[in-house]
């Protein structure tokens, strides 16, 4: 039983200890890891070892790795934005699927190829890499931005395109009508969405609650993983796309208040079940082929990623976006996909044209996956170069420049004198009964845990100019001064404390130490804050606010 076991679990300790080193090189390269990931993967399928990671746990691993992935997106994308990104989704995304997409079904049709492969594998050559280019957008923190915003919306539509793709295929398979499987699709669809709606209204919240009263990471943990996953096999099990739930779980979560815990409790899993899937497409690229056709493999590489390029850029400028936004967008998605790979291993949609053909499209598929980051980062230059600021500026109000840990007195006192000035701040509160009662009082304030360094890329420290600590911790601050030091060495830290005990020897962690139980500590805390962002502050007329009066008398 235990060899069993072994031999089970033996090629995803292998490849996890292979990834680490494939990371570890590809960032000392400063390159992409996912370039790091592809290339193992080639490096195993030429020295003939790709049969021994065919197995089921390595291909389950990577495939929850798009579900953490596509779960991860939803989280950003409430019922909200996806009402205000109607038009990107619904519009720009089918525009840009019947360009792309009926482009290279035409030329598949005109080549000679049957005609239901020209149609779903026309379609199929348009579809982006949902996996390579959210990874992409969220490594570049342009989650927010107007280029990664519409990239994300149009992959939203790709993924509802490649499930009606699949079900297409089945319907070839089978010998059934395709008109009425997809009908079917498109109502299970509708039926899950309706779903995640009502599990975000009435259901989202009260769990959350319920769960914050135990206080156990271990829950919350358990409780993440369960949605997307559950999410996932639910719409898996309907017949529809695991990814599809998984976006739609992390959707139902969206605009709860829990969302950065959730979402710091999954991007460790999202990381690592990732790096799976990218091995993964490596493994699939034939090393035989790729040295007797080099030239057709690298030719239709090339052909892919210059055609798909171009075409992306002109369903931008269909859909009137700017010209370097249209080539920034066209070259970021200027990629295969990995449900194209999925497709093209279909027996009834391989069994249309000879399997010299399908080998040939899934290394090439494969090969423009690798490319993607360089690609990319040529459309980034050449728009830079045609904009006239910055070629990934922020959405206006976004990035807010404070983070308030705690919303204690001390903390609502700030929270009151940002808003009053109409500078945005991010408030956080780890205990649940705070974080509740601050929630009843109507501060926009989410429960997370910032002495947990994972949190801190939810948070997106990395892009704020000062933290507030109003729950001030001597023995955590000690710990996690080396790892801030590291990874945020631009960050102004300022501490609330209640009396002077601690502060010589917070001002020795690089902090900045304000004693809040003195007359005019609070003021001296909130001008501190108003000194470090360069911003003059707007003062009440009336003496003080009701949270310095609640911490004046505590």
């Amino acid at each position: 039983m235990a060899n069993e076991v072994v031999e089970t679990i033996q090629p995803a300790v292998a490849l996890l200890g292979l990834g680490i080193g494939a990371a570890i090189v590809s960032r000392a390269c400063k390159l992409n890891p996912i370039v790091g990931y592809l290339g193992l993967g080639l490096a195993l399928s030429a020295l003939g070892f790709a049969e021994d990671f065919s197995g089921p746990v390595v291909a389950t691993l990577a495939e929850a790795g798009v579900m953490f992935l596509l779960f991860n997106l939803g989280l950003h994308f409430s019922l909200g934005r996806i009402r205000a990104e109607a038009a990107n989704i619904f519009g720009f995304g089918s525009l840009q699927m019947l360009i792309a997409g009926g482009a290279f079904s035409a030329l598949f049709f005109v080549v000679g190829l049957p005609t239901e492969f020209a149609i779903i594998g026309g379609f199929a050559m348009g579809l982006s890499s949902t996996a390579v280019v959210i990874g992409l957008v969220r490594e570049r923190g342009q989650e927010d931005c107007p280029v990664g915003r519409a990239a994300q919306s149009i992959l939203i539509f790709q993924d509802i395109a490649a499930i009606l793709l699949l079900v297409a295929a089945g319907a070839l398979g089978s010998g059934g009508a395709i008109a009425p499987a997809l009908g079917i699709a498109g109502i299970k669809a509708l039926a899950a969405f309706g779903v995640a709606v009502l599990f975000a209204r009435y259901l989202t919240e009260p769990l959350f609650r319920l769960i914050a009263k135990v206080g156990s990471s271990e829950v919350y943990t358990a409780t993440a993983l369960f949605i997307a996953l559950a999410a996932g096999w639910a719409t898996g099990f309907a017949g529809l796309s695991l990814t599809l739930g998984a976006f739609l779980g992390g959707m139902a979560v969206a605009d709860s208040r829990y969302r950065i815990m959730v979402q710091t409790e999954i991007d460790a899993f999202r990381g690592l079940f990732l790096s799976f899937f990218f091995v993964s497409v490596g493994l699939a690229i034939d090393p035989a082929l790729l040295v007797q056709n080099w030239v057709l493999v690298v030719a239709a590489a090339f052909g892919l990623i210059v055609l798909k390029c171009g075409l992306n850029v002109l369903a931008g400028l269909a859909n009137r976006r700017s010209v370097p936004g249209s080539i920034q967008l066209g070259f970021l998605l200027g990629q295969g996909s990995e449900f194209a790979l999925v497709l093209f291993a279909l027996p009834a949609v391989a069994g249309l044209v000879e399997p010299r053909l399908i080998s040939i499209l899934v290394t090439a598929i494969a090969i423009s996956l690798a490319l993607t980051p360089p690609v990319s980062n040529i459309g980034r230059k050449l728009a830079g170069k045609l904009r006239s600021g910055p070629p990934d500026e922020k959405l206006e109000g976004d990035d807010a420049p404070v983070v308030l840990i705690g919303l204690g007195p001390a903390g609502r006192a700030v929270a009151d004198a940002l808003d009053l000035s109409d500078v945005g701040y991010l408030a956080v509160e780890a205990d649940p009964a705070k974080f509740e009662q601050a929630v009843a009082d109507g501060y926009p304030v989410h429960q997370a845990n910032p002495a947990d360094p994972r949190s801190w890329d939810a948070l997106g420290m990395g892009r704020r100019e000062v933290v507030v600590v109003a729950t001030g911790n001597l023995e955590i601050s000690r710990e996690l001064t080396p790892l801030v030091q590291e990874r945020l060495p631009g960050i102004c830290r300022i501490i609330a404390l209640r009396g002077s005990e601690g502060i010589d020897e917070f001002s020795e962690l690089g902090m900045l130490p304000i004693n809040v139980a003195t007359r005019h500590g609070t003021e001296q805390l909130i001008d501190a804050v108003f000194n470090e962002i360069e911003v003059e502050r707007r003062r009440q007329e009336r003496d003080r606010t009701y949270a310095e009066a609640a911490l004046e008398a505590a």
